[in-house]
């Protein structure tokens, strides 16, 4: 797993092409039901407009099940696929872009439609501003009781985020680490004699 970026605001370009207005709207979002939530309320704030076409990738940028698009109302392929295609290129997760327009009375035809929502996807990501997400791997590490205390001192060492800790036939932690935190615990794990044992999420 790898470190993505995703845009640390909302953020919004326009266009006007032809007399037809595309505002372009870029967002961070934290999966489908808050990507599809988002485009609510913009639909709700332009109500008036002819369509609001878009495209996201909900998570990170190699998930390939959470990427989708819509061409809303436009010719197939001429908007919704064409946005996705530069979000897919961006190397961005957890984003979603909107293009909304207002047509002006000018149809701009089917290459037209490609550049112009292209256009306003590429402005608006070009203008974002982004955050780096430090990729994580679900971590599980048991030991017998009797190294219990010796493990929570491990854990306050290296201030390492746990998540649970279960108390079965061993004393069991459960981490969400990055690459780095991960490489640091197995470094430590020595003192442990082999009493332990850990399993990396893939």
């Amino acid at each position: 797993m790898n470190n993505y970026q995703r845009p640390a605001a909302a953020h919004e370009v326009e266009l006007e092409i032809k007399r037809s207005r595309f505002l372009g709207l870029a967002m961070p979002v934290r999966g489908v039901e808050d990507a599809q939530h988002q485009l609510a309320t913009i639909r709700a704030a332009h109500p008036h407009a002819n369509h609001h076409c878009w495209a996201r990738v909900s998570g990170r940028p190699d998930e390939v099940r959470l990427w989708d698009s819509s061409d809303d109302g436009e010719p197939r392929g001429t908007a919704g696929r064409p946005m996705l295609q530069i979000l897919q290129h961006s190397g961005l997760g957890e984003v979603q872009v909107v293009v909304v327009r207002y047509f002006g009375g000018i149809k701009l035809g089917t290459g037209g439609l490609i550049r112009a929502y292209g256009q306003s996807v590429n402005d608006v990501l070009n203008s974002l501003t982004l955050e780096t997400v430090v990729a994580r791997q679900g971590v599980t590490l048991s030991v017998p009781h009797p190294l219990t205390g010796e493990l929570e001192g491990l854990i306050r060492q290296l201030q390492l985020p746990v998540e649970d800790r279960l108390w079965q036939a061993d004393f069991t932690v459960q981490f969400s680490l990055s690459a780095e935190q991960l490489a640091q615990l197995r470094q430590t794990l020595g003192r442990f004699a082999g009493q332990y044992q850990l399993t990396v999420d893939d």
